[in-house]
């Protein structure tokens, strides 16, 4: 449940289906009547999205498509942070949490007996509230306590999550930002009868209740942000920018004083003021018939009343005239955050921004690509716009290489800013930019789940569809004076925010302390009416398809390389892989060489102007050097695959060797692998390779800091020039027949007569997990992370099925028997989960894993609470029955498209299985009993033993209480790293 959407609102779905790439579309808004409701939509809009209000006011917005049986879901309110109450900050967030907890007709398995309770803690959090005096709380706080444990006794935790696991939901989830709130799922086409009937009561009247359990959840997503400098950098830059908009004034997450005090009654009317039809959306993509879809949600939600919004105060902006500095102090590495305020997403001017950010940063030829990021100028740079309603800002970010100051990288910025507004940049750059808006517009439109993001975010930021579809046609005409016009009016030198991220103690840091709580009922094996009648509603089966290897996948030899192949008929987009089955164990150099190559040109083109090259074609290449594999990737449109291929071809085989380049990229390398050793999850990674393979393994395995420096550019240079005289595939999903892509690469891609092998891999094998092992690594931080890692048998495809329900059971997702006893019950963790995993080949070993970030003041606790779990399975008939209904259904909608096919199919002969093991899962999980997942639990992990890797302060966790999970090694960072 993320405070913060997605960085940036996307530019939309753009302009129309690909036709004459280059030609323009006429989009018209249009009205039309169908199945007696009438909805608008725009001409040639490639998602053929209708726009229906309901009477009742409710926007219902519907995107078609059949490629997988399967609706991505969204449903909107336009509320957010920005309209919390000033004195209850967090609270749209708050809400958000609780519309999981059920209503009065389900999550309660005695609403009669539950409601005096919940009214009696209704009355407690008032008067807690009032209360100043720290001793009189803490007593009304014991006596919430014990109210909400026997109210408890009357919740079910979790059964929306189990009516939507067993409906074969996927991604079960919400997110609170700036100004929207919205609940996602995606589920079966042929449950939607289901879907609906839930959704519609959740939104009718929820309860309240299982709330202090919650609000400690909440706590501990709070000390989690607190713990993150980066969330930490764009509170401070917000506040800088907007000091009277609620963006700036107000924070998602809410402070801390009043996350201590929250009040029931200001949530219930937050509620009722914002959750009302007429400022909310139903957004669908997917595998349905929109005139029998709206029919059914006009059906179920039409109960819903509309009323007047509250009205809201933008807060407007003066003009900055002179920079604002900020800084913000933690564990991370340095950098430098530099904002610039533009208009809001509904204006012409947001629209350019996007623009903008696409000249700076793209990926391949942006300002700040070629000059900072190709030049290797800076350790790393880009920028973004984040467009949101009342205004939007345009983002610069830079981190330092080794020397460098955070005020010179402000310098390096604000340059490439100059030179929009002084023109210097290419002609063509604009029209390069069109080409590739107009390929993402095919990218985004392949997949339901990506058409409906998009048009939820249109909805809350009431972005008008039909100027996104133009949003292409428009950049197209610009010219270079337009740029810098706008670039001066917007841009200036004086006109910003700068958030100087320096690393050091936070000072500033106020935890939200542990409150005692009591742990509550969960009533795993109740059911409410509701659910059962959920339960009995009828659905059509949906039939699985399973892959063929055989005939999914056209199998071919180019120069004597075998070739892998599926058409694409859907559209003019392709991928092409040369797939090299050796990686960074056979050579520590490869990985090196795949980014050096970056860097290069060859004798006739310098790297930036293959960069531009590339982009222009709206092509891109990358490679891609793993352990023990290596990807050289190509894609993009089928009418330029010649042209990309050739360009490629002629990179990799005749770059140059630049030995200033070599330099700087070491110079950069090195800092990097320093600012590694002060990111939390680097070090945690470290910590989990150690415990699966011992000191030596895949995660130091790495150049030493000598080696590093004895490095010539001729080495890196002789691996890319010999890297295909080794032994590889072509794997490639594209418009092309399998005469047409050989026909195609026979005269670029040449070979030797004979391809050799890679040098013997290094191998790691998997050490026994033979007694219990804590390793520790220390962190400044609030929180502690835990993970539990035990190494367990070789590969048995056998368990598959078995694996797959015990998953879905124990600690795979919010209604699993993890998440419930942990964060719902005890109220523990934020984020906690175990697994099972299989392994990638069949040479290895089964892991298993558990994790549990935490305060540090509740490690006891929790590893306590998570080591009960992975010695006794609590057993829920019905809960298996949810997780056993719901990885059928999941299965049987899931469709292995595109080159996902030859992927699995590689998977697949690596774990030496000629089948789609989806299949074999599908048939024997129904079969299983739930002795079969208590004896595999038993088997695998009751009695055995783990090693622990934590990740906290040495000064918040106590050695002492390490030393009760097993024998203590606290690694430093060389050990971890290898460098």
């Amino acid at each position: 449940m993320n405070f913060l959407k997605r960085i940036t609102i996307a530019t939309s779905i753009a302009a129309a289906s690909f036709c004459g790439y280059a030609q323009a579309q006429d989009f018209q808004w249009k009205e039309a009547t169908s199945n007696g409701y009438t909805y608008r939509y725009v001409t040639n809009d490639p998602t053929a999205a209708r726009y229906y209000k309901l009477k009742n006011g409710l926007t219902v917005i519907l995107s078609p498509t059949t490629k997988d049986p399967r609706i991505q879901t969204y449903i909107a309110t336009k509320a957010g942070s920005k309209t919390d109450p000033a004195d209850h900050t967090g609270l749209a967030h708050y809400l958000e949490h609780m519309l999981f907890k059920g209503t009065d007709k389900f999550g309660s398995k005695d609403w009669a007996k539950e409601k005096p309770l919940l009214d009696q803690i209704d009355a407690l959090y008032e008067k807690y509230n009032q209360t100043k005096d720290e001793t009189k709380r803490k007593e009304i706080y014991k006596e919430i306590d014990k109210v909400s444990g026997e109210a408890a006794k009357y919740a079910i935790a979790n059964e929306y999550d189990k009516m939507m696991s067993g409906m074969g939901a996927d991604g079960t989830n919400a997110f609170t930002s700036f100004e929207q709130t919205f609940y996602t799922e995606d589920i079966p086409s042929n449950v939607t009868d289901k879907f609906l009937a839930v959704q519609a009561e959740r939104f009718r009247q929820p309860i309240l209740r299982l709330f202090h359990t919650e609000l400690e959840a909440v706590y501990e997503e709070k000390n989690r942000g607190l713990d993150n400098d980066s969330r930490k950098v764009y509170e401070a830059m917000f506040a800088a920018i907007f000091p009277n908009n609620n963006y700036g004034k107000q924070t998602t997450i809410g402070t801390v004083e009043h996350l201590k005090n929250p009040s029931l009654k200001a949530i219930r009317e937050y509620f009722n003021n914002y959750y009302v039809p007429n400022n909310m959306g139903i957004i669908m993509s997917g595998d349905f018939n929109p005139d029998e879809m709206i029919a059914k949600i006009d059906k179920d939600f039409s109960y819903m009343q509309p009323k007047a919004i509250p009205a809201y105060n933008v807060g407007q902006e003066k003009p900055i005239t002179a920079p604002i500095t900020r800084e913000v102090f933690g564990p991370n590495p340095e950098n430098i955050t530099i904002g610039f305020r533009f208009p809001g997403a509904t204006t012409k001017d947001a629209r350019l921004l996007n623009l903008i950010g696409s000249m700076l940063t793209n990926g391949q030829a942006g300002l700040i690509d070629l000059d900072l990021v190709k030049k290797q100028k800076l350790l790393a740079a880009y920028a973004f716009p984040y467009v949101l309603k009342d205004y939007s800002v345009l983002f610069l970010q830079g981190n330092p290489t080794e020397g460098q100051s955070l005020d010179q990288v402000k310098t390096l910025l604000l340059q490439e800013i100059d030179k929009l507004r002084k023109g210097e940049f290419s002609d063509d750059l604009i029209q390069s930019i069109v080409n590739n808006e107009r390929k993402n517009i095919i990218q985004n439109n392949e997949k339901y789940s990506s058409r409906a993001s998009t048009l939820m975010d249109e909805f809350t930021s009431e972005i008008d569809h039909k100027a996104s579809l133009e949003y292409v046609d428009e950049i197209s005409k610009l010219t270079k004076k337009d740029i810098m016009d706008f670039a001066s009016k917007y841009l200036q030198d004086n006109n910003y925010v700068a958030i100087y991220k320096r690393k050091g103690e936070d000072k500033n840091i106020v935890k939200v302390d542990k409150p005692t709580i009591t742990p509550v009922s969960v009533n795993r094996d109740d059911q409410s009416p509701f659910l059962k009648k959920i339960d009995k509603m009828p659905e059509n089966a949906i039939s699985p398809i399973w892959l063929n290897f055989d005939k999914d996948i056209a199998k071919g030899k180019l120069n004597g390389v075998d070739v892998l192949s599926v058409k694409n008929t859907d559209n003019e987009l392709f991928r092409l892989y040369y797939y090299f089955d050796s990686g960074k164990w056979n050579n520590k150099m490869l990985p090196l060489a795949a980014e050096y190559l970056e860097y290069l040109g060859t004798k006739d083109k310098s790297s930036e102007a293959i960069s531009k090259e590339f982009y222009k074609l709206a092509s891109s290449f990358s490679v891609s050097a793993g352990n023990e594999e290596t990807y050289v990737t190509l894609e993009g449109l089928n009418e330029n695959f010649d042209k990309t291929a050739a360009l490629f071809e002629d990179l990799i085989k005749n770059c140059q060797a630049d030995q200033t380049a070599l330099d700087s990229y070491k110079t950069r390398l090195k800092k990097a692998r320093a600012n590694a050793k002060q990111n939390k999850g680097a070090i945690m990674a470290g910590l989990r390779s150690y415990a699966q393979y011992g000191p030596q393994n895949p995660f130091n395995n790495v150049l030493s800091d000598a080696e590093l420096d004895a490095l010539k550019a001729e080495d890196l240079i002789k691996v890319l020039h010999d890297l295909f005289t080794y032994k590889h595939k072509v794997l490639y999903y594209g418009p092309k027949t399998g005469i047409d892509l050989t026909a195609s690469l026979t005269p670029v891609h040449k070979l030797p007569a004979t391809l050799k092998e890679m040098p013997k891999s290094k191998t790691f094998a998997q050490i026994p997990t033979d007694k219990n092992k804590v390793l520790f690594a220390h962190y400044d931080m609030v929180q502690a992370e835990v993970f539990w890692v035990r190494n367990g048998e070789q590969y048995n495809s056998a368990i598959t099925p078995t694996v797959s329900l015990f998953n879905n059971y124990f600690g795979g997702g919010m209604g699993s028997i993890v998440f419930q006893t942990i964060r719902e019950s005890k109220a523990l963790a934020y984020s906690t989960y175990s697994y099972f995993s299989l392994p990638s080949k069949k040479e290895d070993k089964d892991i298993i894993t558990a994790y549990v970030g935490t305060q540090a003041d509740k490690f006891n606790e929790s590893t306590t609470a998570m080591n009960e779990l992975l010695t006794t399975l609590p057993q829920s008939q019905q809960l298996f029955e949810t997780a056993k209904s719901g990885l059928k259904k999941s299965i049987a909608s899931e469709r292995i498209t595109q080159d996902g096919i030859i992927f699995t199919y590689l998977r697949a002969q690596k774990l030496g299985n000629s089948t789609d093991i989806r299949k074999n899962v599908y048939e024997q999980a129904p079969k299983l009993a739930f002795t079969d997942i208590n004896n595999f639990h038993n088997k695998e992990m009751k009695g055995k033993n783990f090693t622990y890797c934590l990740v906290a302060s040495q000064d918040k966790v106590n050695e002492a209480d390490m030393q009760k999970l097993g024998e203590v090694k606290k690694l430093n960072l060389n050990e971890i790293f290898g460098y």
